[in-house]
């Protein structure tokens, strides 16, 4: 019983993004790809890897030096997609569910210390 659960829970990790473990480096190296070496110094200055990746939305943008409107809306986009999580939506009504939980994870997972770096995606699930 204790191997199926812990198979279960590996695979329930599978979903996590990979991206969740990128370097400075390594999220550098994507925006450029993306089609924006211009930024690459606003990443790695500002030291995004790929748990802050996760706090990058149109919002935070601007404080990392990047201002352009469109090229604000491609990169957060690009970041959901790349998270797999949905837009946020500011109609959203507070009577229906919660949010997907791979974006409830990922926001706990972004903070930093010993609780963020030892939640799991299957504890998180499971409320621990």
């Amino acid at each position: 019983m204790a191997a199926a659960a812990r198979e279960r829970d590996r695979e329930i990790e599978m979903a996590v993004p990979n991206c969740l473990h990128w370097s400075c480096d390594d999220v550098a190296d994507w925006i450029e790809q993306l089609g924006f070496p211009q930024y690459r110094e606003c990443f790695t200055t500002n030291l995004i890897n790929g748990r802050k990746l996760i706090q990058v939305d149109c919002s935070s943008l601007p404080r990392l030096g990047i201002t352009d409107f469109e090229h604000m809306k491609l990169i957060a986009r690009s970041v959901r997609e790349l998270l797999g999580i949905e837009e946020p939506r500011w109609d959203r009504s507070i009577s229906l569910h919660p949010r997907e939980p791979m974006g409830m994870f990922l926001e706990r997972k972004s903070n930093t210390g010993r609780k963020a770096d030892n939640l799991t995606y299957a504890g998180f699930l499971k409320g621990k």
